[in-house]
């Protein structure tokens, strides 16, 4: 995917792994925006490993929009053109009551001094341009409480906030826990192709 009409139009492309360290330092920046950097457990070895390319697109769980600017930000004009402005990480999940696919966004985000030039916005209309091309019925994420020009701005563009559900997360020694409690068995499948316990 390649979207750019224009020298003033920023290029937003699938991320390939050549921008595999350039993925891992957006997540960096990232979470340090959210004030969790030190929760960032991914190296550029598990994000080879776990993210889809176009070069094998069945492979990994997730893929990568990658946008470009086309001009550096004024603060940084000695900077070459173009500069990675942002990116949307994402995968695909599934509605059983839609009985369809759909897009979640894991992470959106753009360089603090590319912001303003409704970068984030064309991420999400791309998502919303895949989210259709795969059949899907719904694109969701989830944002922190505490952002709140995030949330402003995503109302702007006509999301809805999901008041009536709680997030809730399994991880570190509770997931080790509770994967052990199958005592090493879980599902198999058996010679017919059924699962069995």
């Amino acid at each position: 995917m390649s979207v750019s009409s224009g020298n003033s139009e920023p290029a937003i492309r699938f991320a390939t792994e050549e921008d595999v360290p350039l993925i891992l330092s957006l997540i960096h920046e990232l979470a340090a925006y959210e004030k969790a950097s030190s929760s960032v457990l991914a190296t550029e070895a598990s994000l080879l490993k776990t993210l889809s390319f176009p070069s094998n697109p069945s492979s990994g769980y997730a893929k990568t929009l990658v946008l470009f600017a086309p001009d550096p930000p004024s603060t940084a004009s000695h900077l070459p053109s173009p500069q990675c402005a942002g990116m949307a990480l994402y995968f695909t999940n599934y509605s059983t009551w839609r009985g369809a696919p759909g897009i979640y966004l894991e992470d959106l985000f753009v360089r603090p001094e590319y912001r303003g030039r409704g970068y984030g916005k064309r991420l999400l209309q791309e998502l919303a341009k895949e989210t259709k091309n795969i059949g899907g019925e719904r694109l969701e994420w989830s944002v922190l409480k505490w952002n709140e020009p995030s949330i402003k701005f995503y109302k702007s563009i006509g999301a809805q906030q999901m008041d009536g559900w709680v997030g809730m997360r399994v991880d570190d020694e509770a997931l080790d826990k509770m994967a052990g409690s199958t005592d090493g068995g879980g599902l198999k499948r058996t010679k017919r192709g059924y699962w069995n316990w």
